[in-house]
């Protein structure tokens, strides 16, 4: 926050709830650790308040309040549905949405002990969110979605910024994978549903396996490559296979660009948790680990 903003606290958020959503200023509230662009306080047992912190656009809570409702009933874990919305005030000039709770731990501070399970569930979240979307669907808003051949920028980046010594003899293995993936025909059928950016801050796990997804910023309709990459940054070592079986037939192509953004993805959690907090609140000490273990998986596959 700038001198000139307000501090997140309880008592602003309480604030908030009593002009504008009364009847549930009186639940309990309590911060949520983590968070970057929006904070998550819990609001009672089942809702949560998502409130812009870093964020500035209105956009991505937007396209949540418009297109999580739509896609809720037809996906097989839970992910957070806006009941309520904030609006912009003279008190606090940015949105914030009163949404569902979805049970779980964060998978950064969390651990899969079901693997197959796991596989299983991911493949059936995804069979179910990778269905054609309408016309009217967001695109893709930071190129999150791009076609490696037009991140390699990104991929110089990430790759340049970590320890050498990190990841010595893997550098040359991880651009290999990346080469591969930017030489891949891109996505030629519809426009699906993609999350966008599943990473272990992003799903939430129970009793050994996935139990929901969250953080539907990044939501856009494009290649389902970016998705699948998660078969590598969230399942452990030896899972992927069984994801892959489950989620049924890949084409060559969206499998090497999938491949080659898994290792984009990994880079990009090992440099967040190299570089302290970076800004973010409370920083992301779990990212660099998830990220090494991402990357060892997936270059142990490839």
């Amino acid at each position: 926050m700038t001198a000139t903003e307000p501090v997140i606290t309880a008592g602003l958020v309480r604030e908030l709830l009593q002009d504008q959503q009364p009847d549930l200023a009186d639940l309990p509230l309590r911060a949520v650790e983590g968070g970057w662009g929006n904070q998550m306080w819990r609001l009672g047992d089942d809702l949560a308040v998502r409130i812009q912190r870093m964020d500035t656009d209105p956009g991505p809570q937007l396209k949540e309040r418009r297109w999580l409702p739509h896609l809720a009933p037809h996906l097989p874990l839970p992910i957070p549905v806006p009941v309520r919305s904030g609006t912009p005030c003279e008190r606090f000039p940015k949105l914030w949405t009163v949404m569902t709770w979805v049970p779980g731990r964060p998978l950064e501070r969390g651990a899969i002990t079901r693997p197959e399970h796991a596989a299983d569930t991911l493949a059936g979240f995804l069979q179910a969110l990778h269905v054609p979307a309408p016309i009217d669907a967001p695109p893709d808003a930071i190129g999150i979605g791009a076609h490696p051949r037009d991140s390699a920028g990104g991929f110089d980046h990430f790759l340049n910024s970590i320890d050498a010594a990190t990841l010595g003899a893997d550098a040359t293995r991880a651009r290999a994978v990346w080469d591969d993936a930017a030489a891949a025909p891109p996505w030629d059928g519809p426009r699906v549903w993609v999350h966008g950016d599943l990473h272990p801050a992003n799903v939430v796990v129970a009793d050994g396996t996935l139990a929901g997804v969250v953080d539907f910023d990044a939501l856009f309709a494009g290649d389902p490559a970016v998705d699948l990459a998660a078969a590598w940054t969230l399942l452990p070592a030896g899972a992927a296979e069984r994801f892959h079986t489950a989620y049924g037939e890949i084409e060559e192509a969206t499998f090497r660009r999938a491949r080659g953004l898994a290792v984009l993805k990994s880079l990009f959690l090992m440099l967040m948790g190299q570089n302290g907090d970076r800004g973010l609140p409370g920083g992301k000490p779990a990212w660099g680990p998830a990220g090494r273990a991402a990357l060892d998986r997936v270059l142990g596959q490839a």
